[in-house]
């Protein structure tokens, strides 16, 4: 079964310094339809403007992963890590015990777009840690490619939970498949452009929440940028 989660349908809003929209429930947005699917939390599409960010605040006992998709993000926290976080880059946060960070768009001229995606952890009271790798696009072109994952497998960065999170970028016509295990969940987020998922269209900002379906095949449409979560 494939649930669309139309990119209009998303809560969230323009507050000049911040253009966002969130896929489940977050801050003053709540839709008790859409809270979570299964230990994915948040699934936040940012815009932020020149200049702007979140100042320094606390999170704690959550998996918190930074994708961006245009400019830079200037990442800084109370584990003394600093850094820019670029397109293509896997940066994940574990909150654990409890963390504080800044994220903040260092440029003068240019917006920049991002994904930020928090994922429940397997319990509570981890360690606080911090991980950020580069991923080729030459990696991700045409095939789906493993940026976070449970054990660091293929070198994808570690995250506290049976979850694996795959970025996949196709071509008009190009297709990558993945094989869901029996008993395991999906969601697919359309990050840019257009794809058809087993025959359904999802367009930039789209997310399906997947169960039941044994073989996932997507194929673009436009060119596009996927992320898939295999869920337990």
């Amino acid at each position: 079964m494939i649930s669309i989660r139309h990119s209009n349908e998303r809560g969230g809003g323009d507050y000049g310094w911040l253009n966002t929209r969130h896929t489940f429930s977050f801050d003053q947005y709540y839709d008790p339809r859409f809270n979570n699917f299964r230990s994915l939390r948040v699934i936040n599409e940012d815009w932020v403007a020149p200049g702007q960010g979140f100042p320094m605040h606390p999170h704690r006992d959550m998996e918190i992963i930074t994708y961006v998709l245009e400019g830079g993000l200037k990442h800084s926290d109370s584990m003394g890590n600093g850094s820019i976080i670029r397109p293509g880059d896997g940066q994940r946060m574990s909150a654990g015990t409890g963390v504080r960070h800044s994220e903040a768009n260092p440029s003068r001229s240019e917006s920049v777009h991002l994904l930020q995606i928090w994922i429940t952890p397997d319990r509570p009271g981890h360690q606080p840690g911090y991980e950020q790798k580069a991923f080729p696009e030459a990696e991700k072109r045409g095939k789906l490619r493993l940026i976070a994952s449970p054990d660091g497998s293929d070198g994808s960065v570690t995250i506290h939970q049976d979850a694996r999170l795959y970025v996949a970028l196709l071509a008009p016509g190009e297709q990558v498949q993945h094989d869901l295990a029996r008993g395991r969940y999906a969601w697919l987020q359309v990050a840019k452009g257009e794809v058809e998922l087993n025959g359904k269209k999802l367009t930039q900002g789209d997310g399906a929440a997947i169960s039941d379906e044994g073989k996932l095949t997507l194929e673009g449409v436009q060119d596009a940028e996927v992320l898939l979560f295999d869920l337990a």
